[in-house]
């Protein structure tokens, strides 16, 4: 099969779809690779190396889409890569269609079948390929967090370890998942004061066996959650309801309770975000102030460690590229889990939450590749 792997588009979004290895693996298996130029830039890898796995690199994102029938992307297409999309196009990529309904109209009218990363299942149930670009999201949702409380950065000028005779800061975690984890080690690390909220009664046990008295951990209540944000110096926002829009857990009424200058991390914002008055930013201009909070809401935070987290996707990211080299559409009908990855085909949307969210009829994926003749 022609694979096909596009710059990044996205503000400063440095990753790549494909390392070299990855080329080279997929090539040594008998696919053809397309590279759009410079594409590898941001991770510090020049054309030379991907020319060297195999690969071949041309100048534009048009002959890239031109010359593939699979396209393997990082983040969303932008309105820019709209027109290049054709019916027989397969793109792999993380989507996040729910809260984007200018993306999924493009992806609808293109007549293409479109795989997101998030919503794919391995056997047990978890998401194996958002689950490494989660954990950097929640270690980084600590880093940036202590970085935005400094008061040069316009935050309450509290450091979040703790020092002889100062208490230390206050996090507050919601969801105790992948990235809530991740963000509970960090912060506990540092030396903060750490409390995690979540929803499921299992969750909050497991973590709290992990951490003992040193974690303060329960399920989320109005009460409870209402109690513990105001005293919060960092809340970092960690919900996810795959294929689905973020709950609004953080009303305005709530954040207007919150500390002067406190920070709101909102990891779930490319899904809509868990607190009511998240809107996307970059990272060139990461916070905005609203209710006296500061709040931090980049969508594609991975992105500000490309080699970190590029290395980490094309892991988990490359066997799936294999089977849909290998056996196009197909590969999904083998692969249940691998199938709720399917969004989008010849106009149809095939993910029940995506539906949901966009107001939009629903054909179960089994439907959509039937009519394939799959």
């Amino acid at each position: 099969m022609h694979i096909g792997v596009p710059k990044e588009l996205k503000p400063q979004e440095y990753r790549v779809g494909l390392t070299p290895q990855s080329v080279q693996t997929l090539v040594t298996l008998g696919h053809t690779v397309w590279i759009e130029s410079q594409a590898g830039q941001g991770i510090a890898v020049e054309d030379t190396a991907y020319l060297a796995a195999g690969a071949q690199v041309v100048q534009t994102a048009a002959e890239v889409f031109h010359q593939s029938r699979l396209i393997v992307k990082v983040k969303e297409l932008q309105s820019s890569e709209y027109p290049l999309l054709r019916e027989d196009h397969i793109l792999f990529a993380f989507l996040h269609l729910a809260p984007d309904v200018q993306q999924a109209q493009a992806l609808i009218q293109s007549g293409c079948a479109a795989i997101a990363y998030e919503t794919i299942q391995d056997a047990t149930g978890r998401y194996p390929l958002l689950a490494p670009m989660s954990a950097i999201a929640g270690r980084l949702a600590v880093q940036v967090g202590a970085h935005h409380l400094e008061r040069s950065q316009g935050g309450r000028g509290v450091l979040l370890g703790c020092v002889e005779g100062v208490p230390p800061g206050e996090v507050l975690v919601l969801g105790g998942g992948v990235v809530g984890s991740q963000a509970i080690e960090v912060a506990m690390g540092l030396g903060a004061h750490v409390t995690v909220l979540d929803v499921d009664s299992k969750q909050v046990s497991r973590l709290a066996q992990q951490w003992g008295k040193a974690l303060t951990a329960q399920v989320i209540t109005e009460s409870n959650l209402s109690t513990m944000i105001v005293s919060a110096d960092l809340v970092i926002g960690s919900i996810l309801v795959p294929g689905a829009c973020t709950p609004k857990i953080i009303q305005r009424s709530l954040l207007k309770k919150m500390l002067p200058k406190s920070v709101v991390v909102d990891v779930g914002i490319d899904q809509g975000g868990c607190v009511e008055t998240a809107r996307p930013t970059t990272h060139a201009s990461p916070t905005y102030e609203e209710e006296g909070v500061i709040h931090y809401c980049v969508p594609n935070m991975p992105g500000v460690v490309p080699r970190t987290s590029t290395w980490a996707l094309n892991h988990v990211v490359l066997p799936y590229v294999i089977q849909l080299a290998d056996q196009g559409l197909a590969a999904l009908k083998a692969d249940s889990g691998f199938k709720l990855g399917l969004n989008v085909d010849r106009g149809q949307v095939t993910c029940a939450p995506v539906a949901e969210a966009l107001k939009v009829a629903y054909v179960s994926a089994d439907q959509a590749l039937s009519l394939r003749g799959i």
